[in-house]
């Protein structure tokens, strides 16, 4: 066993805070995923694992016209040479780049199982195969004309391209989704053939604004499909800032059964939804009874999407139908859009619509230059070469001779002709067949061609005006090959705005519409009595309860129960216990404390304000849509003390008038006009009377022309015809009720 040996003090061993060690590290590993994993590059639109999936690709001469190799080879290829991480890693995003249902314009064409919309796995690596897409031969035209850089790849065994040419505006074509550190992105596809067209907007007129381009690109087109129900001005503040959302839906037909009979189909899925998973959630929200328009739901899918919705009654509006769906399900989703990319320089930003595409047509603009440079140079070359061989062939049997009889034939023809060693080279490396065949006119010819097409390219690049005119002619090409026009181009996704429908109505139409008496006793016990209870006196009630509300309502009503302490719940009136019995204590339907009390039971009407008071005097107008609740703890309305007793709300009831009477415990009544109190949805309210003592005891609104009316002590109704002599301004104390007067008359 042989003793190891510590290295020299000072050569390994660092004197370090594990802080800034840790901190060190930490921000390395931060920066090799955001640019070297997460985040696209603006110009070609790829991370590096799919930059290297294509160039290996094109190293294997796999092109569109070329038979299909196992992926297992192209894994290992770039797994080997390229890409040092996992296979699993590698074939996952060699599988993405294939499906037609997650890229817009597949990159790769595969051959066996690649997965599926139910989100089920490909097959192995070993069982499939693959090949480049015309789209992808777009993307790495030019590699090999110096049109980008190279760099070492991880083991500088070989070289690598930083970027691709970028034929077509593949960020935003294909779009792309990660999550790095402290930084994600997320790009929905787009039509490319739109996106060409607003490049070539660009091109014309560079100041347009992301408005004028979106008149181009008219939004998102997911390879699914599916309806995109975004608005315009949200859709516009997205693509300005490269930040926001889109709200997508599932395409559904209605099918006719017959004898007003129907049912939904579900044709096109939103993007990257797993149809099986979608369809294991509607069937818990069918179990779970959160669904009550679906029946039934059907996935008959085969080569097309095919899922059947069924309603549980034909009266149902198809459309409320679905928006109860959307709402439910992941039959909508909201595609977040964080378009964090990484600039020509490297460096991440989130970009807009025009400075993507103007960071793209810069790239292509670049390329253009670097191709042509190198084309130049080829030209030059070639021309040189036939410079030689034209003096070769005017001096061909001296040529020969030299050939034939010297010693160092090269350099003795360098120093006959004036040569340069490449032109000597060239010259001996013709064929002695080759060099008796050729002909003058035949060099003339193709230097002369290549002259001209010398000074093409050298006028392209002494111009900008014809650089940008050539990209735009290069981006015409590529519309020939993914635009709008071509079968795989053909916008998919298509633009509706969401409709405004009623879903409680539309639940509620499942309900027949009977007439029921709601039954609220003292104690707290709540039942709905069938038909209109005209004497109350049959009622019965527990031993030593007795009746607290009784309200004439429909099976289809909400009921509104008002508390003391402020609330207010509702209740469904087919969903209230029967009216055999006593019924069912309030507190088990509603969140509802002991110490707390009903002070008012109303059938909800729609488009009614209602008055809510409470003891201390206080109060405001509030419309009836704002109480309603869907929650069993009700929804806070008046805001009262909780630590006191007398502080409780008192009433609330309909505000269908244009003054109110209020009474207080001292006996004083005050009528002011109903416009004094102000309407709001919540809150403590305005002082309606002033006490020195006691409280507000009872309320009531009425019109003007009908007049209020009283409670005698004797139980009798009176109509009040002095009234207007208690009307007052709001806040003061009133005057004195009438001699024998109780309480207000409903």
């Amino acid at each position: 066993m042989t003793k190891h040996v510590p290295p020299p003090e000072g050569e390994r061993v660092f004197n370090e805070s594990l802080t800034d060690a840790l901190s060190k590290r930490y921000l390395a590993y931060a920066l090799s995923t955001i640019t070297g994993r997460a985040l696209p590059d603006v110009r070609d639109g790829l991370k590096p694992v799919h930059r290297r999936l294509l160039y290996a690709m094109r190293q294997m001469r796999l092109s569109p016209e070329a038979a299909t190799r196992k992926c297992a080879k192209v894994v290992g290829e770039v797994m080997g040479n390229y890409h040092p991480h996992g296979d699993s890693s590698i074939y996952d995003a060699l599988v993405r780049l294939a499906q037609e249902f997650s890229q817009r314009y597949p990159l790769i064409e595969g051959q066996g199982n690649f997965g599926n919309l139910d989100g089920d796995n490909p097959a192995a690596m070993r069982y499939t195969e693959c090949r480049l897409t015309p789209a992808a031969e777009l993307l790495l035209n030019g590699i090999d004309e110096d049109a980008v850089d190279f760099r070492p790849t991880y083991d500088e065994s070989d070289t690598e391209p930083s970027v691709l040419p970028g034929g077509f505006p593949n960020l935003l074509a294909n779009g792309s989704s990660g999550i790095a550190v402290g930084m994600a992105t997320s790009i929905p596809p787009h039509n490319a053939g739109e996106l060409i067209d607003a490049c070539l907007l660009l091109l014309l007129r560079p100041e347009a604004t992301t408005a004028d381009l979106m008149e181009r690109v008219l939004g998102p087109d997911f390879p699914t499909g599916g309806v995109c129900v975004e608005s315009r001005a949200s859709m516009l503040e997205t693509y300005d800032t490269g930040r926001g959302g889109l709200r997508l839906r599932a395409r559904w037909t209605l099918e006719d059964l017959g004898r007003g009979t129907w049912r939904v189909v579900v044709t096109e899925m939103p993007y990257q939804v797993p149809k099986a998973k979608l369809v294991e959630d509607l069937a818990a929200i069918l179990e779970a009874k959160k669904a009550p328009l679906l029946l039934d739901v059907r996935d008959e899918s085969a080569e097309d999407v095919r899922l059947v919705l069924e309603p549980r009654s034909r009266s149902v509006d198809p459309e409320a139908f679905m928006e109860s769906l959307f709402r439910l399900s992941d039959l909508e989703m909201r595609f977040p859009v964080n378009m964090n990319v990484l600039d020509a320089r490297g460096t991440p930003r989130v970009m807009g619509l025009k400075p993507a595409l103007q960071a793209f047509l810069e790239h292509r603009r670049e390329v253009l230059v670097r191709r042509s440079r190198w084309r130049l140079a080829r030209i030059e070359a070639r021309m040189h070469i036939l410079d030689g061989l034209l003096i070769a062939y005017l001096n061909l049997d001296e040529v020969i001779r030299i050939v034939r009889y010297e010693e160092e034939p090269k350099a003795r023809l360098i120093e006959a002709f004036a040569l340069s060693d490449v032109q000597a080279e060239a010259i001996l490396n013709t064929r002695l067949r080759q060099l008796a065949r050729l002909e003058e006119m035949e060099i003339r010819r193709e230097h002369e061609a290549l002259a001209a097409e010398r000074a093409g390219i050298e006028e392209l690049l002494g111009s900008e005006r014809k650089q940008w005119s050539r990209v735009g002619d290069q981006l015409r090409e590529a519309r020939k090959v993914v635009g709008s026009q071509t079968a795989l181009g053909r916008r998919r996704t298509t633009f509706a705005d969401a409709p405004v429908i009623d879903e409680t109505a539309a639940v509620e139409s499942l309900v027949a519409r009977e007439p029921i008496t709601v039954v609220l006793s003292e104690r707290g016990w709540i039942r709905a009595v069938r038909g209109k209870v005209e004497d109350t006196s049959e009622l019965k009630f527990k031993e030593g309860d007795k009746l607290g509300f009784v309200v004439p309502a429909f099976t289809t009503d909400k009921v509104l129960v008002f508390a003391s302490d402020g609330r207010v719940f509702t209740l469904a009136g087919d969903k209230l216990p029967p009216g055999r019995g006593h019924g069912e204590p309030l507190r088990l339907l509603v969140d509802l404390d002991e110490r707390v009390k009903p002070v008012a039971v109303l059938a909800h009407k729609p488009g009614r304000r209602l008055l809510v008071a409470s003891k201390t005097g206080y109060g405001f107008l509030v419309p009836e849509v704002e109480v309603l609740a869907s929650k069993r703890g009700g929804k806070q309305v008046l805001n009262v003390d909780p630590s006191d007793p007398k502080a409780g709300a008192t009433l609330c009831q309909d505000a269908d008038g244009d003054h109110v009477a209020l009474l207080g415990d001292n006996n004083k009544i005050l009528i002011c006009l109903l416009t004094e109190l102000p309407e709001m949805g919540r809150g403590r309210g305005v002082r309606l009377q002033s006490y020195k003592e006691g409280g507000l005891k009872d309320a009531l609104v009425f019109k003007k022309e009908t007049g209020p009316a009283w409670i005698d002590s004797t139980g009798k109704r009176r109509e009040w015809k002095e009234w207007d002599q208690w009307v007052g301004k709001r806040a003061t104390a009133g005057k004195i009720a009438p001699r024998g007067f109780r309480r207000f008359a409903p």
